[in-house]
């Protein structure tokens, strides 16, 4: 934790406005409204992107730009850009902006924005919208030979992908000295390399021993996860799939994220019992999350490997038989149902919950543990404190959440902030540290499992008393549903790396028309540049490292 002086307080938030004051503070760029389930929607004119995004932050205080959706109807394309306020993201509003059919170019909201850099990428990548003035409008995914928009109407999935030739030469080739006077060196990290947490490649330019520029270059694991599901029916095929994207013992927090999404836009009510159990499941996933991540971390910065990471893998191990006893998996856990979870606690009952009150007992000696080993040694001290420095403003600019957010003392976190399943019932802290660099990120997810292990010792108390005649565990819902026409829903949850949101458009049917993860890992590694450029390339793999990525979230 830096011991510097922190920032001075952001200015206070502007009060809430209701829609028809934010039409009136838009004015003339207003050209249509829409009601989505979660916020206003106003339709603005493809040339005045920036404008609007502008005022809203500037003016209304919309400083959290969440998600952009792009998707493409019978007469106009449309990016829908998701906005809400750090300070309370219950105050949100939707942008709305159509593009012509024929040649569907919109204005670029990243000069307001930063990380509407990679989603509208994402957008020309997939859809096929074109946004003027951004800076680097490449694809994302895809390789940059890549023929046709994949979630376009008209896109043939049969067509060949002819490659030219020069894409297969040898890309080991002899090295070279530009003809301009430099002493900057290219250097490949990845896409196959233990610092790199999965198949992600860092194209780093170095000068010297610093590092001048780094890229992320990610696709190479994307499975095509938002049309799986939109091929998928809400009520059966969809929920299998959330446990795919963090796949680091995250899956119930990631089911909660769809489950959240689907059950407000269908108007079902979880009972109070299964939110209990959803809420202990979920915290103990991002304990078997956070353990990974502080092992991985200590073994990217000084490669220890016998003991730090072992200890963690040992916790993450426990914490995983307890979700294997609620479940019946370890990883791919399908145990969320819309409006409860499949089947009630395990029986006997008191084997598990003396289970894991022996497992959270146990904890606080670890956390000792690891703090003796990692938090208060003086190599990772060296190694992290005053590195990968990321300025509170500058993470909210590229959309940050969760521990990274939290590490720059952004104080948000959706679990008190936009309160759901049963966690604005319980006593617990939301962890933020001042230091905005790799030691205060590590700091957070040590401090956080402690406050995981509160609201999961709290939650067993009131399972054990719940009277046995109260234990609904699922509502009663229509084993087919089908949303009114052109229903439109974002809702998010706290995942283990940040906000998890899950965009969904109905269009009558049983099967969503558009479904758009709104990954945190995504956003949160848009700002490794920010946080590497003048470092060492080691400060440039902590910092990695400290984002705690993994690539199944980022690519999807």
């Amino acid at each position: 934790m830096s011991l510097e002086e922190p920032e001075p307080d952001a200015p206070a938030t502007v009060e809430e406005q209701s829609a028809d004051e934010l039409a009136e503070l838009l004015g003339d760029h207003v050209i249509g409204r829409e009601e989505h389930l979660n916020a206003p929607g106003y339709v603005v004119r493809p040339d005045e992107v920036q404008a609007v995004l502008s005022t809203l932050k500037e003016d209304a205080g919309y400083d959290h730009l969440s998600c952009v959706t792009a998707q493409e109807y019978e007469d106009r394309y449309e990016s829908i850009y998701h906005l809400k306020k750090y300070d309370d993201p219950t105050q949100e509003v939707s942008v709305v902006v159509p593009a012509d059919r024929e040649n569907p170019v919109s204005q670029s909201g990243e000069a307001v924005f930063r990380t509407a850099d990679w989603h509208e990428r994402e957008a020309y990548d997939l859809v096929g919208i074109e946004y003027d003035d951004h800076p680097d409008l490449r694809r994302i995914l895809l390789p940059e030979t890549w023929q046709g928009h994949p979630l376009a109407e008209d896109y043939e999935q049969d067509r060949p992908q002819v490659v030219p030739l020069r894409e297969h030469a040898n890309p080991l080739q002899e090295d070279h000295r530009s003809e301009q006077d430099t002493d900057t060196m290219y250097l490949n990290i990845g896409p196959h390399h233990p610092a790199t947490h999965g198949v992600l490649h860092l194209k780093t330019v170095l000068d010297g021993e610093q590092v001048a520029d780094v890229e992320s270059d990610i696709g190479y694991l994307h499975r095509c996860e938002e049309q799986i599901c939109q091929n998928g029916t809400y009520r059966h095929q969809i929920m299998p799939y959330p446990d795919r994207w963090d796949y680091i013992s995250a899956g119930l927090l990631n089911e909660w994220a769809y489950a959240r999404a689907a059950e407000d836009m269908a108007d079902i009510d979880v009972p109070e019992y299964a939110q209990v159990i959803r809420t202990m499941g979920a915290e103990l996933c991002r304990i078997a999350a956070h353990m990974l991540a502080v092992g991985t971390f200590a073994l990217d910065v000084y490669g220890d490997f016998t003991a730090i990471f072992m200890y963690a893998i040992r916790d993450r191990e426990k914490a995983q038989n307890i979700l294997e006893d609620l479940t019946g998996q370890r990883l791919m856990f399908n145990y969320f149902r819309l409006g409860g979870v499949v089947w009630d606690l395990p029986e006997p009952r008191e084997e598990f919950f003396e289970k894991t009150r022996d497992f959270l007992e146990d904890l606080p000696e670890a956390l000792e543990e690891y703090h003796d080993l990692i938090s208060s040694n003086e190599i990772l001290q060296m190694r992290t404190i005053d590195t990968g420095v990321l300025p509170p403003e500058v993470a909210k600019s590229y959309g940050a959440t969760g521990p990274v957010a939290r590490g720059s003392g952004v104080d948000y976190d959706l679990r008190r902030d936009d309160p759901y399943g049963y966690y604005d019932e319980l006593d617990w802290d939301v962890v933020t540290e001042d230091g905005c660099d790799n030691y205060s990120r590590l700091l957070v997810r040590l401090r956080e499992v402690e406050e995981s292990a509160k609201i999961i010792e709290q939650c067993i108390d009131l399972l054990e008393d719940w009277p046995e005649e109260d234990r609904t565990i699922q509502a009663n819902v229509p084993r087919t549903l089908k949303p009114d026409d052109d229903t439109e829903i974002y809702r998010a949850v706290e995942g283990a790396k940040g906000e998890l949101g899950i965009y969904m458009r109905s269009d009558g049917t049983d099967k969503p028309a558009r479904f758009k993860i709104r990954s945190p890992c995504f956003s949160n590694l848009q700002t490794l540049p920010e946080m590497a450029e003048g470092e060492y390339v080691p400060d440039l793999i902590a910092a990695l490292g400290s984002l705690d990525i993994v690539l199944g979230e980022v690519d999807r």
